[in-house]
């Protein structure tokens, strides 16, 4: 019995730390009650599930009033959980931009930390460029250059457009979501630390993604914004190749996808089309391939 009062007392102080820190905050969203969203994913049927990120899994669901949504479900065994759910709310919810994926609200009920976002119709950039042929797009050259377009205005709000300057640590192709008219907006900012008194960004352990982590970053902890373009280079690398950067093969000599384009650079030369003949084509003219080839060489050459 007092074993189950302590327990009792330790949820009601966790609950009460994670309702002050959300007073605590500017919140420029709604608040969903747990019914509402079990009602809108079906109990969080396994049918609805439409990815995982972060710290959890995403459910699609349906309002009562009609609206898509995509429901972020955070685990409770994350170790992050509720200090970090409470630091994504006060984040996302300040972001507002075409190519950033907008928060509808929260929702916060028991054991339950659920974040509810804009449904993107066509999944993520991953699931575009790497999946069965069933569930790819066809991609044309336009389409991939204006994806990498508006990944690259998303990442300049993060870093110097947006109220609170923000590195997200981890962007990757699964991290990019497309809408309905495949535009590109970036997901998943709870990787972020902010320290507010100098807007800048302290990392206290090293989180993100290898292959597209930054090497200062990923070997020294040292981050600033420039990581996230080192991630947008290989990004756009695997939109231009279609190649995805982690798809390694024991028989292959290359681990990453930029040491596959260094190894291939090396050997037919560094000119723009140099690469051309390795890469699948979409069936548009070759100019259209000039100007997204030179972006990602470049890009994830900047912090080399």
């Amino acid at each position: 019995m007092l074993l189950g009062i302590l327990w009792w007392r330790g949820c009601l102080r966790r609950k009460d730390t994670m309702e002050q820190g959300l007073r605590g905050l500017d919140l420029m969203t709604g608040s969903f009650t747990l019914r509402q969203i079990k009602a809108a994913t079906n109990n969080f049927d396994a049918a609805n599930k439409i990815g995982e990120g972060g710290f959890g899994y995403v459910y699609k669901g349906l309002l009562s009033d009609g609206t898509v949504i995509a429901v972020k479900k955070l685990s409770s065994k994350s170790k992050q959980g509720n200090r970090e759910f409470v630091n994504e709310i006060g984040m996302i919810s300040a972001l507002q931009h075409p190519h950033l994926v907008k928060l509808y609200g929260c929702c916060i009920e028991g054991n339950e930390l659920l974040l509810i976002y804009e449904y993107m119709e066509n999944n993520s950039l991953a699931r575009a460029l790497f999946s069965p042929d069933e569930f790819q797009l066809n991609l044309d050259w336009p389409t991939r250059y204006k994806i990498c377009i508006g990944i690259a205005k998303g990442l300049a709000f993060l870093h110097g457009e947006s109220r609170i300057k923000i590195v997200h640590r981890d962007i990757k192709s699964t991290n990019v979501l497309l809408d309905k008219n495949l535009n590109p907006k970036i997901s998943d900012f709870g990787l972020a630390k902010l320290d507010e008194e100098d807007n800048t960004h302290i990392s206290t352990r090293i989180a993100g993604t290898y292959g597209y982590m930054a090497p200062e970053y990923a070997m020294r902890g040292y981050l600033t914004d420039k990581a996230d373009v080192y991630s947008f280079g290989i990004v756009a690398l695997e939109i231009v190749s279609g190649k995805s950067n982690t798809d390694h093969r024991p028989k292959e000599d290359c681990f990453y996808i930029l040491d596959w384009i260094v190894l291939f650079g090396a050997r037919f030369g560094s000119g723009p089309l140099s690469l051309w003949p390795l890469f699948p084509r979409p069936e548009q003219p070759r100019q259209h391939f000039l100007q997204p080839q030179r972006g990602p060489l470049l890009f994830s050459r900047l912090t080399q």
